[in-house]
């Protein structure tokens, strides 16, 4: 365990697993604490589900978004992914001396505009303001209450069962990195950033029943939530590389950066495991919602090996998606 904290323990990969493990859990857990995207809590006959997450992005605007609805969408999908409602948001700022308000101002506007379209109320909140110097602009925590109304989505995981994108990889994570260092012959290619409990709350009733886990596949992207689905169980997962959906531009920033999409960071992008029965049905009723008009199925959970992800390319080899320590893009979310 490292004696310092570094960069990689907010990466959503081995360090920061670690870290959750062996300080945060076993310092603060008394028996209450819930490593999930949220937590459920009974309150008088109803089954509450609360979040919390901090947004440290930079830059704070960035092609297609800022970090005002990066949070708001951000912290609405934590809750959606559980089967939860989104009602309620808290919206917590911390800025920096010398911020411009206009800048402030943009950002607001933007997370009433994506609160509104999300169908959630901002009702309380916080501000603070560091030092120039002590902080990098403007970070933001937003904390969400939804109510679960369908069973909680998290079933057996069983060999067979098919895995599904709602559309393609990499284009917050490539979007941020693409303007972080000035690529100009990205143009086009913006943040994936939506509120998916208009996607996911629809999915929920036409197959209920039928789907066995979801996650949004934010830091450490697609492979670090399948890593985290098949640790220490006794199945892995193929991935069948010519069918994820990954964008041309996408694909030509992470040549140059030296990245691989499927680690690359979503903000409007969901892993779903389902049924093998009903998986062709799902993407097409995906294909007719909003934000899962590029849904496929990408492979499938299988008994060949035990706790690891694989790529199956199209001249028959296996390539490895292992957790990585730590994220190939800081600072993404």
């Amino acid at each position: 365990m490292q004696e310092t904290v570094l960069p990689g323990h907010g990466s959503g990969g081995k360090l920061m697993n670690q870290l959750i493990r062996d300080v945060i859990k076993e310092t603060l857990d008394s028996g209450g604490l819930q490593l999930d995207d949220s937590a459920i809590l009974p309150v008088e006959g109803e089954q509450i589900v609360f979040t919390t997450d901090s947004y440290t992005i930079t830059p704070i605007f960035f092609p297609g978004g800022n970090i005002g609805d990066l949070a708001i969408n951000g912290t609405v999908n934590d809750l959606a992914v559980m089967g939860a409602i989104p009602r309620y948001l808290s919206c917590g700022l911390i800025l920096e001396e010398g911020l411009p308000l206009d800048d402030l101002k943009r950002v607001l506007q933007s997370m009433r505009a994506a609160a509104d379209r999300a169908g959630v109320k901002i009702v309380t909140g916080d501000t603070k303001v560091v030092e120039k110097g002590k902080g990098d602009k403007m970070f933001i925590n937003t904390s969400g209450i939804g109510v679960l109304t369908q069973p909680l989505q998290r079933r057996d995981i069983q060999t067979g069962d098919k895995i599904i994108v709602n559309g393609t990889l990499g284009d917050h994570g490539i979007a941020v990195m693409a303007e972080r260092n000035g690529l100009s012959f990205t143009e086009g290619l913006a943040t994936d950033c939506a509120p998916l409990n208009l996607l996911i709350q629809p999915l929920i009733k036409a197959f209920p029943g039928k789907i066995r886990f979801i996650r949004d596949a934010t830091r450490g992207g697609a492979a670090s939530v399948l890593n985290e689905i098949v640790d220490g169980r006794r199945f892995s997962v193929r991935l069948i590389e010519e069918d994820i959906p990954v964008k041309d531009e996408v694909l030509g920033v992470c040549e140059i950066l030296g990245i691989e999409p499927m680690y690359a960071a979503n903000e409007g992008k969901i892993v779903i495991v389902v049924d093998p029965s009903v998986a062709a049905d799902m993407v097409a009723r995906m294909k007719e919602l909003p934000f899962g008009q590029d849904a496929a199925v990408i492979g499938e959970v299988t008994g060949e090996f035990e706790g690891v992800v694989f790529m199956q390319t199209p001249v028959g080899g296996r390539r490895m998606l292992p957790l990585l320590t730590e994220d190939q893009l800081p600072r993404i979310c």
